[in-house]
């Protein structure tokens, strides 16, 4: 065994270029609601964002909401998630316009929206949204639609 100091380690060693599969939306879904998790205190519900039109809605950020728990989390941000507006995390987690008021509009939580109830409903939805994928995937296959 010969022993190296640690320049010599560095400058001789072979770099093996570390390839990683992009997140699928559920995994980016579970580090949302770990994020969540790990949230002291209240978050504020998106206000009436129903109302809202397409490019506003888009548009939405507010301070202290699961947008911004989301924006300030290095992982989810190293995982390419933009910024802490609405169409941005609706991009980044593949939330429809439905999924987005079901999930967050303030119409559902009368000022009691946490973190760790959110993380249930967000881990409730990604698990409804891969039975859903997987079922269309079946009749895909079952049609001969399948590629």
């Amino acid at each position: 065994m010969k022993h190296l100091i640690p320049d010599e380690i560095i400058s001789t060693a072979e770099l093996i270029p570390l390839i990683r599969k992009p997140s699928t939306p559920g995994e980016r879904l579970e580090m949302w609601a770990k994020a969540l998790e790990r949230h002291a205190g209240p978050l504020n519900a998106l206000r009436r964002i129903e109302h809202l039109p397409p490019d506003e809605l888009r548009a939405y950020r507010a301070g202290n909401t699961p947008l911004t728990v989301a924006f300030n989390d290095p992982v989810l941000r190293a995982e390419g998630l933009k910024g802490d507006s609405l169409g941005d995390a609706m991009d980044f987690f593949d939330l429809s316009n439905r999924d987005t008021h079901w999930l967050l509009c303030d119409c559902h939580y009368q000022g009691a929206m946490t973190g760790a109830g959110l993380a249930k409903l967000v881990r409730r939805h990604a698990r409804g949204s891969e039975r859903r994928a997987r079922w269309a995937q079946t009749v895909r296959r079952l049609l001969g639609w399948t590629t």
